[in-house]
């Protein structure tokens, strides 16, 4: 189908908007695989400490026949996403071996749980984890050892981070390997009704406690539709996974057998053969646009309006909220998965998942097609769902052992016939939703946009995600309430001071401030008081995160009240107006009154929990709309490309209106 001309029209801003930017960096690549460090321009000195400890695969490695692959991985045992990845490496190397390859981890990086720290102040080291994930991805892959990459992460700044290191590295294929979510355990009905008798202290800490151990109960990403399998869904939209590797539960053949083809098709993509596939060709503007389809599309995390536009400057790339909000007025709403849901990803999954979510916004115009992907060609491979085709048992002699069928145009042959396995991976298309209570096509969707709003006005630019709000609460009129600290928030209401229409405006949160912690904390007893009857919003400056629910919330608040946001000028009492339905966000205060005030001071920086190490990333970090980050502002000046100033946003502003009108 014809791209939707909608879709079109940001793709091709974004285009011409990153042309100076992007030439940069493509032209950083092509150097980078054309004179930057490889194995054949180590020293053997060099050389030689690189695969001391190979084992049977130095024979390999110093012949350099085929592809060494770095394994760059986030495995640790405290996280539960992260947990199947300890014996990954192992069985890639195996993999890898079965094509004539070689497999070595490059490095590991953290893996930070949101879930473990949210409400907690190594929260605030949580958004500049993305950072260090990045450089620890860049040392790992610094080495020159290797010829593509294979990023085992999952989790919240884990994926982004993980792409924003291999993007110095652009010139090497990569692919993205998940390990998948747990099994379903509590639903997330009763899940959310417990969180809300707690905040009403209806019930203790123990009932709580073992709500939450029911829901979190065993190996395997979160299963709600947060960042983390937002991050999924986004890497098979851009084509950097395996086709439907997103949602299958760790422990099982069918996941193994999808490792396994990562591995293989990685010594497939290299620059020695003739399918050479480098990530920085796969990741482009439409790629970019693809993943904020597909975000919008399914209801995914408002982290991912900080993350996709960082992802995109790693490539030169330049998108920002405006595209974000003119795609979503393009994209409509075609997944329900909780908290947008009552229903978890393994639901979402079974019901057809990313396979009949790609194939409808490719049959609806709403998504390229036509996008380099690590797999086949275009995204048209991304549009079926795998499975395992069972082996037929042979007869005769010694009869039971496995015999490979032949496989389909849309399998995936083994290259090693006489390895006795479960089965051949093969894929078919989900023409339709197994349940229309979780997954429309576009024609007759839950929603006829993408619900994730550019608000904006005398406090600055926000996004505002509507699609688990109701409509009567898209507009809220009240007094504000001003705090510095999410705590503070949860004390007056406790004590009752908030029982009243208002709008709860928590600022100091930005990446400069204190790194950007998500506010989970505030969902719970904010929801109470809208379901007392009240009138309620949030106004801030830091992250809701992917659980992001039903109150209405203005979030990454930008410019940040640290270094002059007009956020600072508010006053306890000031009337404030948040309109989803207009795109506005305002503090109602006479314009000289407004003008005359003076910025609010700052609290003083927090320190303990080694929250004082990343002062320096905090000094430097970009705005939010920008990726907040530090590293992402050096990159962008090394493209060439300089941060936007306010003359620069305001004729982007007029750029948007001219193609929107």
């Amino acid at each position: 189908m014809k791209l939707d001309p909608r879709i079109a029209a940001v793709t091709e801003r974004v285009i011409a908007r990153s042309a100076r930017s992007r030439a940069a960096y493509l032209a950083l690549i092509d150097r980078e695989r054309e004179h930057g460090v490889d194995r054949e321009r180590l020293s053997c000195g060099n050389f030689a400490h690189g695969f001391a400890a190979a084992g049977e695969d130095k024979k390999a490695i110093i012949a350099a026949r085929a592809m060494n692959i770095g394994i760059v991985t986030s495995y640790n045992d405290m996280l539960s996403a992260h947990q199947p990845y300890g014996r990954y490496p192992d069985q890639m190397k195996i993999f890898a071996r079965e094509v004539g390859a070689t497999a070595q981890i490059a490095g590991g990086v953290p893996a930070m749980c949101d879930g473990v720290t949210q409400g907690q102040p190594g929260m605030e080291l949580s958004l500049f984890s993305r950072d260090t994930i990045a450089l620890s991805t860049a040392i790992g892959l610094s080495h020159g050892m290797f010829e593509g990459a294979a990023l085992l992460g999952i989790c919240d700044k884990i994926v982004p981070g993980l792409l924003i290191g291999a993007l110095r590295f652009g010139h090497l294929p990569a692919i993205l390997i998940p390990a998948g979510p747990m099994p379903s355990g509590l639903s997330n009905r009763e899940k959310a009704r417990i969180r809300q008798l707690y905040a009403e202290g209806k019930v203790g800490e123990a009932e709580l406690l073992e709500c939450e151990s029911q829901s979190y109960h065993s190996a395997g990403t979160c299963t709600f539709y947060g960042t983390a399998n937002s991050n999924q869904m986004m890497m098979e939209i851009m084509g950097l996974h395996v086709p439907g590797a997103a949602f299958v539960n760790p422990g099982t053949p069918l996941r193994q057998a999808l490792t396994r083809a990562a591995v293989h098709r990685l010594a497939e993509i290299g620059w020695a053969g003739n399918d050479y596939r480098p990530l920085g060709r796969c990741i482009d503007e439409r790629a970019i646009v693809n993943a904020a389809v597909g975000l919008l599309a399914t209801g995914g995390s408002t982290n991912h309006a900080i993350h996709i536009p960082a992802i995109a400057r790693a490539a030169g790339i330049i998108f920002d909220w405006a595209d974000l909000d003119a795609l979503s007025a393009a994209v409509p709403l075609i997944a329900r998965v909780y908290p947008n849901g009552s229903e978890d990803v393994n639901a979402f999954h079974r019901a057809g998942g990313m396979a009949f979510v790609i194939g409808a916004l490719l049959e609806a115009g709403l998504a390229h097609g036509d996008i380099l992907t690590v797999w086949g060609e275009g995204m048209a491979a991304y549009a079926k769902e795998p499975t395992l085709t069972p082996l037929p048992l042979a007869g005769g002699v010694g009869g039971g052992a496995g015999v490979e069928t032949p496989p389909s145009e849309d399998a995936a042959p083994s290259p090693n016939p006489s390895r006795k396995r479960e089965g051949d991976l093969a894929w078919a298309p989900v023409p339709e939703a197994r349940n229309p209570d979780i997954l429309r096509p576009a024609s007759a969707p839950f929603q006829p946009d993408g619900g994730m709003r550019l608000v904006q006005g005398n406090l600055g630019r926000a996004t505002f995600k509507t699609s688990a709000v109701v409509p009567d609460r898209w507009t809220i009129e009240a007094p504000a309430r001003i705090f510095f600290d999410q705590d503070d928030v949860i004390r007056a209401y406790k004590a009752g001071e908030l029982d009243r229409d208002v709008i709860v405006v928590v600022r100091f949160q930005g990446p400069r401030a204190n790194g950007m912690p998500e506010l989970h904390k505030l969902t719970p007893p904010l929801g109470v008081l809208q379901d007392k009857g009240f009138r309620v919003a949030l106004v801030t400056d830091g992250r809701m995160s992917g659980a992001s629910g039903k109150v209405p919330a203005a979030i990454h608040l930008s410019p940040e009240a640290l270094g002059g946001g007009p956020i600072g000028r508010l006053r306890d009492g000031d009337l404030v107006r948040l309109s989803a339905d207009t795109g506005t966000l305002d503090a109602l205060v006479d314009p000289a009154e407004w003008a005359a005030r003076e910025l609010a001071a700052p609290p003083r920086p927090h320190a303990g929990t080694g929250r004082e190490l990343f002062a320096f990333m905090r000094a430097g970090a970009s705005p939010a709309e920008q990726g907040g980050s530090a590293l992402l502002a050096a990159m962008c000046e090394d493209l060439g490309e300089s941060l936007l100033g306010d003359e620069e946003h305001e004729a982007r502003n007029i750029e948007n209106q001219d193609i929107d009108a």
